[in-house]
């Protein structure tokens, strides 16, 4: 399982899954990424957090551990 956390800058990766539960599923489901939606690493910060992303045509910064739950190909 390869998670958005790990995917480089400049990748793309097509959202599989989210893990998680309750409200903390919601709330990234709520920024617009969703199962089959492509989200592009544009940024990452150094020591790692913040990601910055772009899905949907706009940009997002998700925590670290926001970013382990988003399983991605």
């Amino acid at each position: 399982m390869k998670t958005l956390r790990e995917a480089k800058i400049g990748d793309t990766a097509t959202v599989v899954k989210l893990h998680g539960e309750g409200a903390v599923k919601r709330r990234i489901m709520d920024m617009g990424i969703t199962k089959g939606t492509d989200v592009y690493v544009r940024k990452v910060a150094p020591l790692g957090d913040p990601v910055e992303v772009m899905v949907r045509g706009y940009e997002l910064s998700l925590r670290k551990a926001d970013a382990e739950l988003i399983e991605i190909t």
